[in-house]
């Protein structure tokens, strides 16, 4: 009888289970697999939101150029502007069509917002960080080095009869996953003032 109750004694300690050595061996594993698999996961998550925020500024951002070119381009004269300030703004207008345009950006919202006669206001950006325009006045000849004069007379100040050519130059940005890290686009154009005179 002895040998018996000695075989499944043996037999009992066998299937126990787990030692608290193994068990703390096994968890740490898995700890360390888990935190890795995480961390893959938040930088693929990261990667991808920042290629599809690239991706939709750069087309919302290629969209509003195209519509602003048009505009510029069909004006006949810059009538106003502010460079300086919280708000700037540029205003061209047509003397041909009756019509001028006003664009506005506001840092508080960031947002570029055109305002065109007879129309509702659009607005073309939004999380738009900066807006910098600058004036010149004239356009660089074919075969030349690309020099542009500011629309400026001999003192200094801004001369909007020689305004031929607008230089802008605008940055989005959002968040990633709500934290601080921004992604960016960045684009300029030069537009030239076809119907100046």
């Amino acid at each position: 009888m002895n040998r018996t109750s000695t075989q499944v004694l043996s037999r009992g300690k066998r299937a126990r289970g787990f030692t608290l050595i193994e068990m703390m061996v096994g968890l740490g594993l898995s700890s360390i697999i888990f935190a890795l698999a995480g961390s893959l996961w938040l930088f693929g998550s990261r990667s991808f939101v920042a290629m599809g925020n690239y991706a939709d500024m750069d087309a919302k951002s290629r969209y509003s150029l195209d519509l602003m070119s048009r505009d510029i381009r069909q004006a006949s004269q810059v009538t106003a502007f502010q460079k300086n300030g919280t708000t700037k703004w540029l205003t061209v207008t047509n003397a041909l069509a009756g019509t001028s345009s006003t664009y506005t950006w506001n840092p508080t919202p960031r947002t570029l917002v055109c305002q065109k006669t007879g129309q509702p206001d659009q607005v073309l950006l939004t999380e738009c960080d900066s807006w910098v325009f600058d004036l010149y006045q004239r356009v660089p000849q074919s075969g030349t080095t690309y020099v542009f004069y500011p629309a400026t007379n001999t003192h200094g100040v801004y001369d909007l009869s020689i305004c031929k050519l607008i230089n802008m130059t605008w940055k989005c940005s959002r968040t990633i996953l709500g934290s601080k890290v921004n992604t960016e686009s960045v684009q300029t154009a030069q537009v030239v003032l076809r119907n100046k005179q």
